[in-house]
């Protein structure tokens, strides 16, 4: 890694509880959690949005929001993002040979029309020489009410702030699920 993380006992007392969370979670404090915590208010707030998206009660299906969060982190070719994003996308029921399938999902048959609408839609986002267009949105408005696209917008920008700013400080993956990196 570019910057490397302090000693756990260095952060302020309510970076350490969810550190304290963090390793309830997954067992292990996270690297980017580390690197966050070295802004205290910026990973506080950090923490608190990437908590209103993954809810439970979000209007978008738990297994699409890290579909979604797994082809983000593959195109900014974040190993941390795709390994732990990769992980709670098994743990939401979705198959590896999909997990495998996702960087090349125009080719495989394994994801539905509204995945692939979400997909294309993720990758519109993501690329900066792609644009969101008309055709798209009213093909997702197909599946999402306006409450949800908005949420689904927010998630796949958040994504890429964060793998973004993984890959940028090169962190690696912590051994959750998938260790290889993708390219775009």
């Amino acid at each position: 890694m570019h910057i490397q993380v302090k000693p756990i006992s260095e952060y302020p007392w309510f970076i350490r509880a969810f550190f304290w969370k963090q390793k309830e979670t997954y067992g292990k404090v996270l690297e980017p959690g580390m690197l966050w915590g070295r802004s205290p208010w910026v990973f506080a707030t950090l923490a608190l949005l990437y908590g209103a998206l993954n809810r439970k009660l979000s209007p978008l299906d738990a297994a699409l929001r890290s579909l979604v969060t797994v082809r983000v982190s593959q195109i900014n070719d974040c190993a941390f993002c795709v390994d732990i994003n990769a992980s709670s996308l098994l743990k939401r029921g979705v198959s590896m040979e999909k997990v495998e399938a996702l960087h090349g999902w125009r080719d495989s048959k394994l994801f539905d029309i509204l995945e692939r609408d979400a997909l294309e839609y993720t990758e519109a986002m993501t690329h900066s020489d792609r644009k969101v267009d008309d055709e798209l949105i009213a093909r997702l408005k197909q599946h999402f009410d306006d409450d949800a696209l908005v949420e689904l917008t927010g998630l796949i920008a958040f994504q890429n702030m964060s793998s973004k700013f993984n890959s940028a400080l090169d962190v690696p993956a912590q051994g959750f699920c998938l260790q290889r990196r993708y390219s775009p």
